[in-house]
């Protein structure tokens, strides 16, 4: 009998038929701390811009359309954000560094993102 188990730490989803990645005591590198937060900035960039352009959603009615745009991207958002923060948790208890150092670091990292190198 096949293992339910996929390669690489997935596992199969049955409903779908296809693979999900697992997490479960999977070591977290920087650069994918970094990646991390940089998508759940875009995420925050999205959520922000919508709320520009539709209106806080409190004060103003928006459209089912509208509405339904707005809280995908919200829960996305808030999904990205609590990920990255996990595994920002993650890596600090695996090199036993303080996490407020670690999410520095990240942050600062993830900000540099498209910045041009100094010419030199």
């Amino acid at each position: 009998m096949p293992s339910p188990r996929g390669g690489l730490g997935c596992r199969l989803d049955r409903r779908a038929g296809r693979t999900a990645p697992r997490f479960d005591g999977v070591a977290h590198t920087f650069e994918e701390l970094v990646q991390k937060q940089r998508a759940a900035d875009a995420a925050q960039t999205t959520v922000e811009g919508l709320r520009e352009t539709y209106g806080p959603p409190a004060e103003r009615g928006m459209t089912g359309a509208q509405s339904g745009t707005y809280e995908t991207a919200l829960r996305a958002w808030r999904d990205l954000a609590r990920d990255a923060q996990t595994a920002l948790s993650e890596y600090a208890k695996e090199t036993g560094r303080p996490r407020a150092d670690i999410e520095a670091e990240v942050e600062r990292a993830a900000a540099r993102h498209g910045e041009r190198p100094p010419a030199g």
